[in-house]
């Protein structure tokens, strides 16, 4: 071998030694070996088997066929359309009450802002005591200022429902009405002073001030929230566990159902019987993320 090829071949092995040698690098993988173990071992593991159980069409009939499933998927369109709608309502009035300057309007906003501050499962399970038809403090109460029997509030189908979705909104509130109030305070103060100059209502400037400036963060954070509350688990399943009878789970908490009935497969089915509506929200969202404000 003459001294030249000797060269060029030393010179084309350099570079593997030298990314080998390199203590940094080296360093940096062995550092990333243990997250990427735990990432395969707990995410994708669980996720792949996940997509496999999912992929056999004898559990989704199996799921179909059962009463409870159908009851979840009712109770998560009613979920969806009361708790969405509502609590996006009362957002717009109170962001809109929480920009008056005042001093004491800013101390209520502060305790207002206290639920979703909050860790959520503490929260829920305080309510869950306090509603207790048996020894809870609101019943206990009820009896003793006006001598009468407070409702079954989670052993009735219908209040219980409605206690969750009054959960959901209670602590999700808060912080959508930021979000508005945060829109609010990016409009203009001089749009609202020549509206005063020329007369206009306070319903008038809502109407082609507030809202058009408003519309469309009230659309995103709508459809983000659309998103999030068809995962909400903890509201109904910490508040009610499903009960009674099943009555009250969404497709959220139905998973848990038949875990505890041993049906792993169908937990997975309904989980992604739920794709088809999330998807498209997803897909919708990211389209008017990827928008710019001009478009809008």
């Amino acid at each position: 071998m003459t001294a030249a090829t000797a060269s060029f071949d030393m010179a084309n092995r350099t570079p593997a030694r030298r990314w080998f040698d390199d203590p940094m690098k080296l360093w940096g993988i062995l550092m990333l070996i243990p997250y990427a173990l735990v990432f395969l071992v707990l995410v994708t593991y669980p996720v792949a088997y996940g997509l496999y159980l999912g992929l056999k069409p004898q559990s989704y009939v199996e799921l179909f066929r059962d009463p409870a499933f159908a009851v979840a998927a009712w109770n998560t369109v009613l979920f969806l359309v009361i708790a969405v709608n509502l609590k996006f309502l009362m957002a717009l009035a109170l962001s809109g009450f929480f920009m008056a300057q005042r001093g004491w309007v800013k101390a209520i906003l502060v305790i207002f802002l206290l639920p979703w501050a909050m860790p959520s499962i503490p929260t829920i399970l305080s309510v869950r005591f306090l509603l207790n038809p048996e020894w809870g403090l609101v019943n206990a109460q009820l009896f003793k200022w006006f001598q009468i029997d407070g409702p079954n509030w989670l052993n009735d189908p219908q209040i219980a429902f409605g206690a969750a979705i009054f959960m959901h909104i209670w602590k999700s509130l808060p912080f959508w009405t930021l979000i508005l109030i945060t829109g609010r305070m990016a409009i203009s103060k001089d749009l609202y002073e020549a509206a005063d100059v020329d007369g206009a209502s306070r319903w008038q400037q809502f109407r082609f001030i507030t809202w058009p400036s408003l519309a469309a963060l009230y659309v995103t954070s709508t459809i983000l929230s659309i998103i999030w509350t068809l995962g909400d688990f903890n509201s109904v399943y910490l508040l009610t566990g499903g009960g009674p009878g099943d009555r009250t789970h969404v497709l959220a908490t139905l998973g848990i159902r038949y875990l505890r009935i041993d049906k792993l497969d169908l937990g997975i089915a309904a989980i992604i019987t739920a794709m088809p509506f999330v998807l498209p929200l997803v897909f919708v969202m990211v389209k008017r993320l990827s928008r710019g404000p001009q478009d809008d």
